[in-house]
Parts: structure tokens; sequence; C-alpha cells
């Protein structure tokens, strides 16, 4: 039974002065970018990373552009050593990256970290202490000047070491559970750490308030962030960081925000992998930013390898609607939504437009590695004319007019319902084929000659039915007009040759290929429609109406 007298606010917030990140709109700049995929990430994972898993994971960070990479906590156990001393023996580190490791402000476990990194090109060790309210009175039962302690003598340590071990060292400091910590009690705590660092022009030192746990909504958390900012000392030496979890599910909001109030850098995952909830997904922020105009220094573009490599190395799998990278963010089902879509593109290519404006979808698919044909668009009993026309046109090159766009889409629409699934692209066409072009009909065209007499055409026509061949002689104004003509004399049949549509084809080679689309309306108001391609215009027409009366007097094709 659920009971919600059990819960209290648990988190501390700061004067209302502390709310300029509002007069913000948007954010300017990229951060700087850590990932902890390897540290946190790793940890977290039902079977954490071998030592291959590892190297490959790496490069595919780097591959993305990660400056700062948190590589694990080498004290932890044998692989996270291993793997740091791996990076480093094999001159595996490049000169403009810097690699981060994770350690408790316990002495033996700092000195095994130091261990770890000797030799290393460039490095943050990153320590930390738990300051909450919670954790000093039901973990460590110490006072509030005791915490601190423990926080001043591990910068103290970590100091010490830096100048006896071979390796280019910076530090970072964390106040860990900062969100359930009095502010002015972080802030006091961090401030004692950074007069032992003493940061300088040329000793640059990372304070990062971790979201350890979400306690409050994101403004709260952006307030306090300013709140830190501006009381910091050293603060034109300090670099303010953020590492935010997401256990209220509002990873993102809290980074974005924070971002506003003063934080230079930012510590996440891809895809938002870490403990509990997970971390913020640096993915959906990049691209946030991205969407915004603004360059992330972050590089996506082949977000498919990427989630590819991700599920392979962590055994999780990425949610089909995680933002930007899940297999169907991009993807619009609903008739309306489609519709839009496919009228934005060609908006879009008719007037050159250079700025992205198509309705529903806020970047480019193609920026990060999608297709438009199997990505966007995609076909079920929910999809509707304009989309489904879309795909096919976009796809296969067939421009089928309004009316027998929308025939098809039923078709289609129905055949998905039917079935109780997706239709892929490659389902579409050949509905499309099965049903309009180029049907075999029992009828056939074995020869025709045209002869034009002033306004008219006179056509000299071989039907074949059955095997038997019969001649025919029709006028009409044009080449196809006569043609039907031909063929309604030879059927006996009465219809109307109401709709006539006539196309090149795209991407056919050398040899031009001619579609064309024809809807015959029957005295009783029903139309049936066809396609026909051939490199002859006239063969072309030809076929399309033969299919179109096949459907008519033979199909089910209405």
């Amino acid at each position: 039974m659920m009971d919600a007298s059990k819960y209290q606010i648990g988190y501390y917030p700061v004067s209302k002065e502390y709310n300029k990140w509002v007069e913000k709109d948007h954010i300017e700049k990229a951060p700087i970018w850590c990932s902890v995929d390897m540290r946190d990430g790793n940890q977290s994972l039902v079977i954490p990373m071998s030592l291959e898993e590892k190297l490959t994971y790496y490069q595919t960070l780097l591959k993305v552009g990660f400056k700062e990479i948190e590589v694990g906590f080498p004290a932890a156990s044998e692989t996270e050593y291993e793997f740091l001393r791996t990076l480093i023996e094999n001159d595996m580190i490049p000169k403009d990256v810097t690699v981060q490791v994770l350690t408790q402000c316990r002495e033996h476990i700092i000195r095994k970290t130091f261990d770890a990194c000797k030799g290393a090109p460039s490095a943050i060790i990153h320590f930390y202490n738990s300051v909450s309210v919670a954790q000093r009175e039901q973990v460590f039962k110490k006072s509030k000047e005791e915490i601190k302690q423990i926080a001043v003598d591990g910068a103290k340590l970590v100091k010490k070491l830096a100048s006896e071990y071979e390796g280019n060292f910076r530090f970072e400091y964390s106040p860990e559970s900062f969100t359930g910590t009095e502010p002015e009690y972080a802030l006091e705590v961090c401030n004692a750490v950074l007069d032992v660092l003493e940061p300088s022009e040329t000793n640059n030192v990372i304070i990062n308030l971790p979201v350890t746990v979400e306690m409050s909504m994101p403004h709260v958390y952006a307030s306090q962030v300013e709140y830190i900012s501006e009381n910091l000392k050293y603060r034109e030496y300090v670099t303010l960081s953020l590492h935010p979890h997401n256990d209220r599910g509002t990873g993102v909001a809290d980074t974005e925000l924070a971002l506003l109030a003063g934080a230079d850098r930012v510590e996440g995952t891809l895809f938002g992998n870490g403990e509990r909830t997970g971390n913020v997904d640096i993915i959906t922020l990049a691209l946030n930013m991205y969407s915004h105009g603004v360059d992330p220094n972050l590089d996506f573009s082949d977000m498919n390898q990427l989630v590819e490599t991700y599920e392979q190395c962590t055994r999780m799998h990425v949610y089909e609607r995680a933002p930007y990278a899940g297999a169907l963010v991009f993807a619009a089902f609903s008739g309306s939504h489609q519709d839009a879509i496919a009228k934005g593109m060609k908006y879009r290519h008719k007037n050159k437009l250079h700025q992205w404006t198509v309705p529903y979808i806020p970047i480019d698919p193609r920026d990060i590695g999608r297709t438009y044909d199997a990505d966007v668009i995609r076909v079920n009993s929910q999809s509707g004319k304009g989309g489904i026309g879309y795909l096919l046109e976009q796809t296969y090159g067939y421009n089928l007019p309004p009316k027998m766009r929308e025939h098809f889409s039923y078709l289609c629409k129905n055949i998905s319902d039917h079935e109780h699934k997706e239709l892929k692209p490659d389902e579409v066409l050949d509905i499309f084929t099965k049903n309009y072009l180029n049907i075999d009909s029992k009828i056939r065209v074995t020869d025709f000659d045209f002869v034009r007499e002033n306004d008219m055409v006179k056509i000299d026509i071989t039907f074949m039915q059955n095997g038997e061949e019969t001649e025919m002689e029709a006028e009409g104004n044009g080449s196809l007009n006569a043609i039907n003509n031909a063929l309604k004399a030879y059927t006996g049949e009465e219809y109307t040759l109401q709709v006539f549509t006539q196309h090149s084809m795209q991407g056919q080679g050398s040899q031009s290929v001619a579609a064309s689309y024809i809807g015959l309306l029957t005295e009783d108001g029903r139309m049936f429609w066809g396609a026909g391609t051939d490199t002859d215009v006239i063969k072309a027409s030809t076929n399309a109406l033969l299919s179109a009366f096949y459907n008519m007097t033979e199909g089910e094709n209405e």
C-alpha cells in the first residue's frame, strides 16, 4: 500500500537571489565533456566489461571526440588496474586526451590509484567523500568538522603524491551526495579542499557537484549550482563540473539548467547508462544543443555503429524511443505526421533551404547516419497516403497521382492491419507492383502503328487474348486516347479514362524509363488504377492502361 506520509523533502534550497540562470533561454556553447562510461557506467553493468571490451569502448569514445575519459576505479579491481596500465604502457592516450580515475579519500586507495597512474601523460585524480546529512548521520556517524577533515586530508595526500610520482596530474574533488547536503556546508568543504590544492593559472582544479541521487526539481539544483559558482574560492582557476544521475527522470533538465547557472563541465555516459536509473545521457544533451545550432564538439554522425558497439560491449539495449538514438525516434506511423513530414521535405527541397524546419523531425536524420526511407516514414495500419506515397517516391521513384496514392495507402493499411505488422519499404514496393504495375493481363498489345492526320491520331493496333490476335483501327486526340478507344471497341466495356499522369524515373541508369499512371472511372462511380513502366513512353502508358483495365474487369483492386 502506498503511503506518501513517510516521505519528506530531503534537499536544501538556496536563497531566491541565486536564480539569474532564469534569464537565459539557451546554452550558447558546449561544455567540457567527460565520459564516465567505463567507470560509473561499467560498475553498474550486470557483467562488467572485460579488458578487451573496455579497449574497444575506449577507442569508440576517442572516435566520438571525448577529450576527458574516466577510465575506471583502479583500486577496485584487477581489470580496472590492468586497463589503465595497458593504456599508459602501450602509449594509447592521445596527446590531447586526459584520462580520469576515481578514488575515495582513503590513504591506501589513493596510493594504489597513483601506482596505477604512474607515467600517465595526462591524468585527473578524482577524489571524493560523502558529505550529505543522511551519510553523516547514518553511515559515518561523524560531525561536519570530521567529514570536512576527511576531504582536506585527501587533498593533502593527492597533492603530496602528485609531486612524488612520474606523470602529469590534475585534481578533481566531489562532495558526494551534494544534492542531500546543506549548500553552505558543501561550499565550506569545497573551499577547504581548494585552500589545500591552491588553484592557479597553471593549476586548474575541478570541483564536481554530483547529483548522486536526484532529490529535487531541476530548477532547485540549478540555483544550488549558481550559489556554489558565485561563492567558490579561486573561481577563475576552477572548472565547475556536473555529474547528474537520473532518479527522477530529469537528469537532462538538471544538466541544462545547471549549465545556464554557471557550470563548465559535464560528466555523463552514452545512452544514460549508470547506477539505478543511470547517469545523464550525453548523446541527448549534445544533440539538444546541436538542434539549437550549437556545435557540441562530439561526433555522432554514425549513430547506428555507436549503438551496435554499446550494445555489444555493455550487453545493454538502447531503448527504441531513446532520444535521437532509438530505432523509432524519427519514425512516423501516423498518417497526419507522415503527410506533414512529406510536405515539409518537398518544401525544403523545392526552396533549396539550408535551415532545417521539417515538421515533427527535430534534426536531419542524415546528420547522425539515419535514412529517410527506413527511419522516418514507417508503414502500418495507422499510416496515411502522404507518408506511404512519399516512401514509394523517395525510395523507389514512383510518384503516384493523389487519388491513386490514397487508394494505394488504404491497400497497404488493410494488409498491415490484417497481418498485424509493420510493412517494410520492400514490402510496400511489392504491394504496389503486384496490384498496379505492368500487370500480366489476359489482353496484350502485340503491335501498333500511328498516323497523325490534322489534330487526330489514327492507330492500327493488334490485341492478343487467349493466343488469338485481333487487329483494330481507332482514332483519338492523342496516342493514348486512340489506344484507349481501340481497347473499348475491342472489349465492349464502358468506362472513362479519368486520370493520366507520367514522369521519368530517377536513378534508372543511362536509359530513361517512363512511369505512367491511369485511373479508369466506371459508370457506377468506381475508380480502378494501373501503372506501367517502359523505356518507350507509349508502351509505358499502354501498360498502365491494360493494368487498370485488368483491375476493372478481372482483379479485386477497387
